[in-house]
Order: C-alpha cells, then sequence, then structure tokens
C-alpha cells in the first residue's frame, strides 16, 4: 500500500509576481487558468505580474488566486499525486482543500471563493484586519487580546497565533505583547479579520451558499480535515456547517498539523503561494520531508520527490 501524504493548501499573504511561473506553461493547468480567468476577470498568470501590491492582495483578488493555485499545483502532478492523501487548508485553503479532495469541482470552488470574498468583505468592519504574534503562551497573550477586545484567528502552535480586529487595537496588542517577550509581531497584508466574530454574518450567508453548491463527501484515498479542530469531515452537513463557521471561529491548524502526522502522513506537500506551510510542519516532517511547490526549480523534481515521498 503506498505511504499516506498530507496535502497542505495554503492561505492568503503569500501572492506575488512568480508564483505561477513552475506552472505556467503546465497542460494539465491550462484548464484551471481558464476558470480561474472566468472568476478573476483576466488570465491570472498575467494578473499577478501586472496587478499593485493593493490589488494582489485584496481580499477578492487573493482568494481566488490562491484557489487557483492550489488546484493548478494539483492538476500539475498529474499520474503521481498520492493515491492516499490527507488534506488540510489553511484559511481560504480550506475550501480549495475541497476542491482538492473531490468534494468540490474546480470551477464551483473558484466561483464560491468569490462568493466568500464578497460576503467577507461586505461583513468586515472597516480599518481591520490581521498580525501575527509569536514567542508567547496563549495564557499570556489572552489578557493583552481581551484588554483591546482583539480575538485569535488562527493557532499556529503553542506560542504563535494570528489575531484579528480593528488596525488600531491590533498596533497597540503588537506593542504589548513585544513588551512582554513576544519575539516576532506584524501586521498581516490582509484587510478583513478572518476567523473571528466580526465576521458571523459572513458565517450565515455562506453556510447557505456551500449548501446550494452541493458538495459531496471527498473521494476514495483522501482524508479531508477541518480547519477549526483537525477533525476529518466524514458528514456532509458537519462538514459545510464547519467549513461555514471557519469564517468567523479560530482555525486551530496546530491541531490540523497534528492530525496529519497521527494520521500516518510520511510527508507534508504545500501547494502553495508562499511556503508559511511547508515550514511548519517541518518539526513533524523533519529531513525534508515537507515541502513546498515553490521550493522546486522543475516539475520533474517536483513529481520525483513527491514519487518517492509516497512510494
Amino acid at each position: 500500500m503506498p505511504d499516506l501524504v498530507a496535502i497542505l493548501c495554503s492561505g492568503q499573504g503569500g501572492q506575488h509576481p512568480a508564483m505561477f511561473d513552475l506552472l505556467a506553461n503546465c497542460p494539465e493547468a491550462e484548464p484551471v487558468f481558464a476558470a480561474a480567468a472566468g472568476a478573476l476577470g483576466q488570465d491570472p498568470r498575467r494578473f499577478v505580474q501586472q496587478a499593485t501590491p493593493t490589488d494582489l492582495f485584496s481580499d477578492f483578488s487573493g482568494q481566488i488566486l490562491c484557489c487557483t493555485q492550489a488546484f493548478a499545483a494539483w492538476a500539475a502532478l498529474g499520474t503521481v499525486r498520492p493515491a492516499r492523501a490527507v488534506i488540510a487548508g489553511y484559511s481560504i485553503g480550506e475550501l480549495a482543500a475541497w476542491g482538492c479532495a473531490g468534494a468540490l469541482s474546480d470551477v464551483s470552488t473558484l466561483r464560491l471563493a468569490q462568493r466568500r470574498a464578497a460576503a467577507m468583505d461586505a461583513a468586515a468592519p472597516s480599518d481591520s484586519g490581521l498580525a501575527a504574534i509569536t514567542g508567547l503562551r496563549r495564557r499570556l497573550l489572552q489578557p493583552i487580546l481581551t484588554r483591546h477586545a482583539l480575538s485569535i484567528a488562527i493557532v499556529n502552535d503553542v506560542d504563535s497565533f494570528t489575531v484579528g480586529g480593528p488596525h488600531a487595537a491590533l498596533q497597540a496588542a503588537c506593542e504589548a505583547a513585544a513588551a512582554h517577550g513576544a519575539n516576532r509581531t506584524v501586521m498581516l497584508p490582509v484587510t478583513v479579520p478572518s476567523h473571528t466574530p466580526l465576521l458571523s454574518k459572513a458565517t450565515e450567508q455562506f453556510r447557505v451558499i456551500l449548501r446550494e453548491a452541493s458538495p459531496r463527501l471527498p473521494r476514495a484515498g483522501c482524508r479531508l480535515l477541518s480547519g477549526i479542530d483537525g477533525e476529518t469531515v466524514l458528514d456532509i452537513e458537519t462538514g459545510i456547517d464547519k467549513l461555514a463557521r471557519q469564517i468567523s471561529t479560530t482555525i486551530d491548524w496546530a491541531a490540523c498539523l497534528e492530525s496529519c502526522r497521527s494520521a500516518g502522513a510520511v510527508a507534508a506537500l504545500e501547494l502553495g503561494p508562499g511556503t508559511t506551510l511547508s515550514r511548519m510542519a517541518s518539526t513533524l516532517f523533519p529531513d525534508g520531508r515537507a515541502r513546498s511547490v515553490e521550493e522546486f526549480r522543475s516539475l520533474a523534481g517536483l513529481r520525483t520527490w513527491l514519487q518517492r515521498a509516497a512510494a
């Protein structure tokens, strides 16, 4: 039996002008780029090279681009796609994970990304977003967040968190966290306080939208994880509810990674954009067994590595 491989679908923040370079001329990825052009309004390969930073990191384009990258990379793997995979997605990456797992088609997922972004943008308060804080345990960070009326958006590790809320409060919390010993605080290039209660209206809307899309359980051999708790999606209604709730509920990415390892995965591949998830996974998959698509110079090299990892 082939080994189990963890497939990690990236969230927003890693978009860049060269994000599609490795996949741009891959025939298997052409249908993905065509579908994405319909959602984005132009070919995504051209868009990322010409877009201003504001457009590149907007919630609307960011969600579509991240799903496009995941689907293009997944398609480019072709015959070396792992026969057995545990698939998890970070933020918008969780929607992409449903597509990679076969619970939704690429086209319907890209349309859902459009509508998800629209619902989130409409619900988000102005002048709000996310910040990353590392180096403080939750018991030390939580009083700071409570004082500034902020919420934990994502748990990345025992001392690594993404927090969300108004920009002024985020800046103040970052300064307070640094004063209490945090070794890194940074405002993230996103304009929506994702995964916080501020987006509860978007959750309500997206739950209805998801049900209309009629998703199905993952294809055989694919184990799909829920972002808010790392549990396997075994029931479609429960899965839909959790996928909608993650818009306004804390994501436990640390639990997702632990579930990947506990399931028996021997390696992890991040589909991109970026290398954030593969770096997070490197402690659980050491010795080069956690890689990102962006680390490879050729598709042949990527396919060879994955084939060996899943032998």
